[in-house]
């Protein structure tokens, strides 16, 4: 919660143009570029002409983040998308063999990594997601995913809730879960994406 406030505050202080916010939201998530960038194999000029372009695509739009616990996900997103428009780009201008698979071949690593690091930003999101429910409820669906799976019995075993309760209480988890902001901000997100939206 105070780490939420934090970035909040650091959003809003930046955005007004305080430098020293800026600085510390840069510390905070400097890593998580680079993480997103590693995926892509760049060179390390590629690899800081990426990194400088989201901090100038977060200037741009520092002003319509409204949901903090939505900054990961958001810079994690447009450090992909400027990764695979150089390489794009990069593609382009070029000269290649045209038998060899290229960056952006479908049979390249560029797409399973592409798959990877959107799963892991799912991952975030619902573990955000669940930490905003109530502890029965994160109970109960952490339960119902458990694996090896467990069958209803056990579940009413740890939880105490009866048999014939546990499917309309998962329904009502799963929509709360559904209506927490981390899991809003990717929904809309990954809208938008599909839309051709590109940046977030």
């Amino acid at each position: 919660m105070t780490e939420t406030v934090d970035v909040a505050e650091l959003l809003q202080a930046a955005a007004r143009g305080d430098q020293q916010a800026w600085d510390r939201l840069v510390d905070r998530y400097m890593s998580l570029v680079i993480s997103v960038i590693r995926k892509y194999r760049l060179s390390d000029k590629d690899a800081e002409d990426v990194s400088q372009t989201v901090w100038l695509r977060l200037v741009e739009y520092i002003d319509r983040i409204r949901e903090p616990r939505a900054l990961p996900g958001w810079i994690a997103t447009t450090t992909k998308n400027e990764a695979l428009r150089l390489l794009k780009a990069k593609s382009l201008v070029d000269p290649t063999n045209p038998s060899a698979g290229g960056p952006l071949d479908v049979d390249s690593d560029s797409v399973e990594l592409d798959d990877s690091l959107l799963r892991e930003e799912r991952h975030q999101a619902i573990l955000a997601g669940l930490a905003e429910l109530e502890p029965h409820q994160r109970q109960l669906l952490e339960l119902l995913v458990a694996d090896p799976p467990l069958s209803y019995q056990e579940i009413s075993r740890r939880t105490g809730m009866p048999v014939g309760s546990i499917g309309p209480t998962r329904a009502r988890c799963l929509a709360r879960l559904k209506a927490t902001a981390p899991i809003q901000a990717l929904l809309s997100a990954e809208s938008w994406d599909n839309a051709g939206g590109g940046q977030r």
